[in-house]
């Protein structure tokens, strides 16, 4: 059986921005020699398997010792507390690949499943400005940057490899922290990279 989620994507790493894996096809070395980023997943309506996942939010949080296209890559996954047995094990299947849909791509360059936290997850904000937290173990926000135009659409960058969508708002990350599974990061200065987006995933 097939499943489907589609809802609001906003992450931050700990390149500067412009995060060059973003601009190499994953094939430059992070600005800091290793990457570390947070990829958060809202989803707002989804089901896999007659599971409803509408409602529950998850987060990829992830270190790449270096270019991500090398692989190595360490894992973690922190799911909605509100999800419960069967919700995380579908979000756990969507998330890691192993059903396929845009995550199965990157599954090969994972060399290190480090774990699964649940955790309250709260993504709020619009426009140009978004923010989640997931309990203690990550909390961060990003602010778009505004396009040259008058309906406060952000710049966007397209044709990307990226899971989310291959079309991305280009954003400064104004806050971002991670501790979790060995990956710790902090970072207020707004000079790191960020994006958001909304989302849509189906296999």
């Amino acid at each position: 059986m097939g499943w489907n989620i589609e809802g609001q994507y906003v992450e931050t790493c700990n390149c500067a921005f412009l995060c060059p894996c973003i601009t190499s096809n994953l094939s430059a070395q992070p600005t800091e020699g290793d990457c570390k980023a947070a990829i958060a997943m809202r989803i707002d309506s989804g089901e896999k398997d007659g599971v409803s996942l509408n409602g529950l939010s998850f987060v990829v949080l992830l270190h790449s010792p270096g270019p991500m296209v090398d692989g190595n890559i360490k894992v973690g996954l922190i799911i909605d507390e509100k999800a419960d047995e069967a919700q995380a094990d579908a979000i756990g299947q969507i998330a890691s690949g192993s059903v396929g849909g845009p995550m199965a791509a990157l599954a090969p360059l994972v060399g290190e499943m480090a774990g699964i936290e649940k955790r309250a997850i709260t993504m709020e904000g619009g426009g140009l400005k978004f923010s989640l937290k997931a309990g203690e173990l990550v909390n961060m926000s990003v602010e778009g940057l505004p396009g040259a135009n008058e309906d406060g659409e952000p710049i966007y960058i397209e044709h990307v490899p990226h899971p989310a969508n291959s079309r991305l708002a280009l954003a400064k990350a104004t806050n971002s922290e991670f501790h979790a599974f060995g990956i710790d990061w902090e970072d207020s200065t707004g000079m790191r990279n960020g994006h958001f987006q909304q989302f849509s995933w189906a296999a």
